[in-house]
This record gives C-alpha cells, structure tokens and sequence, in this order.
C-alpha cells in the first residue's frame, strides 16, 4: 500500500465532502473518506511495531539534520 498515496484520496474526499452540492454527495463522499480511513488504520495496525520504529528513527533523523 501507497500510504502517501491512501492518505491524500482521503483528504481529497474529505475535501469533497465540504463542497458537495447535496447532502447525498457529501455523505457519499464522507463514507468513501471513512473507507480509507479504515484501509490506513488496517494497513498500520499490521505494521504495528514495526510502523513505530520507523517513525521513530524518521523523528530522531529529521532532528538530527535541523
């Protein structure tokens, strides 16, 4: 999975949801959002510690180069 690529389909719905011209497109748009949502969440929890230390060591690297 393209984490990167999963999270902005999820803004791009979101941001959807905040300019549908009907309450049946902004509630469509705001169950596709959730549906990402939960594939982002699904994807993490399967990385578990895994997905932790890498963004720990992506924190620690980042300050290292400020």
């Amino acid at each position: 999975m393209d984490i990167n690529l999963e999270y902005a389909a999820h803004q791009h719905a979101v941001m959807r949801a905040d300019y549908a011209t009907s309450n049946g497109e902004r509630v469509a748009q705001l169950i596709q959002a959730s549906s990402i949502a939960n594939r982002i969440s699904a994807f993490q929890r399967e990385l578990g510690a895994a997905a932790a230390c890498a963004w720990t060591m992506a924190q620690v690297s980042a300050l290292g180069r400020a």
